[in-house]
């Protein structure tokens, strides 16, 4: 079954709510998180420190999906988080494991 890397990039304050429904739905799909930098973020949500920087702080997500489980995800995704500013974009992979 085919997969692929699914990105998000979010604002830090719904960082919670996000790794709360992935942990819900996501049953044995592997993920990450990391805080970040996103650039070229709407200027109008950005604070005065970032102005300044020229970057937002973001938290960065990545999940491996099967191509019906991530449309399920996507469909949740704008149905629970619709106005905040989620980014996403997702990459076909061509080889995924795990060394034992």
């Amino acid at each position: 079954m085919p997969k692929s890397c699914l990105t998000l990039v979010l604002d830090p304050q719904i960082e919670e709510k996000l790794l709360d429904l992935l942990l819900e739905v996501a049953g044995d799909e592997l993920f990450v998180s990391t805080p970040t930098f996103s650039h070229g973020t709407a200027y109008g949500r950005l604070s005065n420190e970032e102005k300044v920087m020229g970057r937002s702080h973001a938290v960065l997500v990545q999940i491996v999906v099967t191509d019906g489980k991530q449309e399920e995800l996507l469909q949740l995704l704008q149905e629970r988080f619709a106005g905040t500013g989620l980014r996403y974009w997702a990459a076909p992979l061509s080889i995924d494991g795990e060394i034992a």
